[in-house]
């Protein structure tokens, strides 16, 4: 037997070594990408449930009609308040003949000064979260249940949906319901570098199921219907905090517009804005992620646009967004099933 380490048994030796490495490689890696997710932990035995009130609220006009673009068209078209009949959670954002337009129902509290800056308006706005249940405690619809699917800052309005759309015909405005608000004071116990806020346990359990979790890099993994650039955030910025109202998406340079697939928003998607912070208040930081979900439709006005309620945030970066295009409360609340368009 010849024991010569040749020219051929060395080059078989290195064949044979790169094979095993690069075999190791794609088992190790495909191993790691298979990993299962760590459920997301927090504080669900130290929340509080409260009760807040809601009327429907009419719809309002300022003293003129008019909307006017960046481009200086006029547009008269409906806005905020009321029950928006053709246009609920999982229904485009975009093409639609309104501005500011709020899915399905629209709540609110003026309380005992008549005031969406009062103290029950404030009241109600911080204390909702989505997912929250609502009954309807007054009225033909008495007794239907909803869900709270979205909160719009400055006209101080919570918005909900129901499973059941025939619920709607029923309902009038001034008819009210009560919010059973849970949420409020959320914390991430297992995970560090990210906050949640606005966030049900209801919405919690069925983000979940959806793909919800901890990577083994410590990530937050969720899915989202579209990822955003943060240099469209427009109304809504420049406060400190979160924890009522939304930001909004400007929709005005066409090339983003059809860059980010935008035309494509719903209400109730799920997205991800990046560089993003919303820890307190929104802002731009490179490397941040915030998630949000759609709460009102886009508008003509300059720096408005689809509305987000904040969700989660990450100053660090420690979330990971999935496209998903059942990350829409649609699916998640169950508005629609899987499998349905």
């Amino acid at each position: 037997m010849d024991n010569k380490f040749g020219p051929k048994t060395f080059f078989s030796f290195i064949l044979a070594t790169s094979f095993i490495f690069l075999f190791f490689l794609q088992t190790h890696s495909f191993a790691s990408s298979s990993s299962p997710l760590k459920p997301l932990q927090y504080n669900l035995k130290e929340l509080v449930k409260q009760a807040a009130v809601g009327v429907i609220a009419p719809p309002g006009f300022g003293s003129s009609p008019y909307r006017i673009d960046p481009n200086g068209h006029l547009h008269v078209v409906p806005g905020t308040g009321s029950i928006t009949f053709n246009f609920r959670t999982g229904d485009t954002a975009y093409y639609l003949a309104g501005d500011h337009v709020e899915p399905a129902v629209t709540l609110y509290n003026l309380g005992t000064s008549g005031s969406r800056s009062s103290a029950e308006s404030y009241g109600l706005n911080t204390l909702a979260c989505i997912g929250n249940k609502v009954k309807v405690i007054t009225g033909e619809a008495q007794g239907s249940w909803g869900y709270v699917i979205g909160k719009h800052g400055g006209a101080e309005h919570v918005m909900v949906d129901f499973p059941d759309p025939s619920v709607l015909e029923k309902l009038v405005i001034g008819d009210k319901m009560q919010i059973y608000t849970y949420g409020l004071g959320m914390k991430l116990t297992n995970i560090k570098d990210v906050a949640v806020m606005n966030t049900s346990p209801t919405l919690m359990a069925a983000l979940t199921q959806a793909g919800l979790g901890i990577t083994p890099e410590g990530k937050l993994k969720i899915p989202v219907a579209l990822i955003i650039p943060a240099k469209i955030m427009g109304s809504g910025l420049g406060r400190d905090h979160v924890y009522r109202g939304d930001y909004d998406i400007q929709l005005f340079d066409e090339e983003t517009v059809r860059r980010y697939h935008l035309d494509r928003l719903r209400f109730g998607d799920l997205v991800a804005i990046m560089d993003a912070d919303n820890t307190y208040g929104r802002i731009y930081r490179q490397g941040a992620i915030s998630v949000g979900v759609i709460v009102h439709s886009r508008s003509y006005v300059a720096g408005h646009g689809p509305g987000v309620t904040t969700l989660f945030t990450s100053a660090t970066g420690k979330i990971e967004p999935v496209i998903d295009e059942k990350a829409n409360l649609a699916y998640l609340l169950g508005f629609k099933k899987l499998g349905e368009n």
